[in-house]
């Protein structure tokens, strides 16, 4: 279970995340979705340990975030962040191999060679394996990195908008990765998203921000709801069932 207390982030004098406290089931997909500015990442950022709270804690699996062996950690949870400041002349076995630096600290065993091989076919990147990130479309790319992310094995999947800059094809194709993770491999994968019906069509929770507070939190089916979506987003939605979930129609 993730467990978020009073948490709080300022940067100066502005916080960007006010007194948020949740709780998140192990197993399944949650989302964190809300409008730009809401706190989304700052607050993935401090679940994950990459950036200070000014107050509150956060326990991942019982472990104390602030206080946790960094390797302990990194056995626990993983994370991919927006930017991903590797080098491009990085082959996709290079990038996926760094997910088992947590277990091995680069001294690659058999076993971690076998788990680098199930996170590149889990990914669909079989025959890539020996291209460089630059020679990669911007779909491939994210998956090679979705792969390292896997590939580490850890039980707490966090994903800082994974869909960024994606084509909608490609979209698809990650967020079934996602659910199949978490369906699958029984990973607890949180991920921030900026598509609403994304999140309503894969996750089982959704969490929405606002300002830097948690505005409102529940399964799809109550969260979809056009006072919810304006609440959260100052806009008019439509909200039509279609093949058992919910999805926004917005009308200009």
């Amino acid at each position: 279970m993730i467990k978020v207390n009073g948490v709080s982030k300022d940067y100066a004098n502005q916080r960007v995340v006010d007194d948020v406290s949740i709780e998140i089931a192990p197993g399944g997909v949650t989302s964190i979705v809300g409008p730009n500015g809401a706190g989304k990442s700052t607050l993935l950022g401090m679940i994950s340990r990459l950036l200070p709270m000014s107050a509150g804690t956060v326990q991942v699996g019982g472990l104390d975030v602030t206080r946790a062996d960094t390797a302990e950690l990194a056995r626990h949870l993983s994370i991919l962040r927006q930017d991903n400041h590797l080098p491009l002349r990085l082959t996709v076995q290079d990038v996926v191999a760094f997910g088992r630096y947590p277990h091995t600290q680069g001294r690659l065993t058999v076993q971690d060679k076998g788990h680098i091989e199930k996170a590149i076919a889990y990914l669909n990147l079989q025959g890539l394996e020996g291209r460089f990130l630059d020679e990669l479309s911007g779909g491939q790319r994210q998956r090679a990195f979705i792969a390292m992310v896997l590939c580490q094995d850890t039980e707490y999947v966090l994903l800082d908008e994974p869909l960024n800059s994606l084509d909608m094809k490609n979209a698809v194709d990650i967020m079934k990765v996602v659910r199949r993770a978490a369906d699958e491999l029984h990973k607890t994968v949180v991920l921030v998203l900026h598509d609403i019906n994304f999140a309503s069509c894969y996750s089982d929770m959704i969490i929405g921000m606002r300002n830097g507070r948690v505005l409102h939190q529940g399964p799809p089916q109550t969260f979809i709801q056009p006072s919810i979506i304006k609440a959260l987003y100052g806009l008019d939605v439509a909200v039509h069932e279609w093949q058992n979930n919910r999805i926004c129609v917005h009308y200009t």
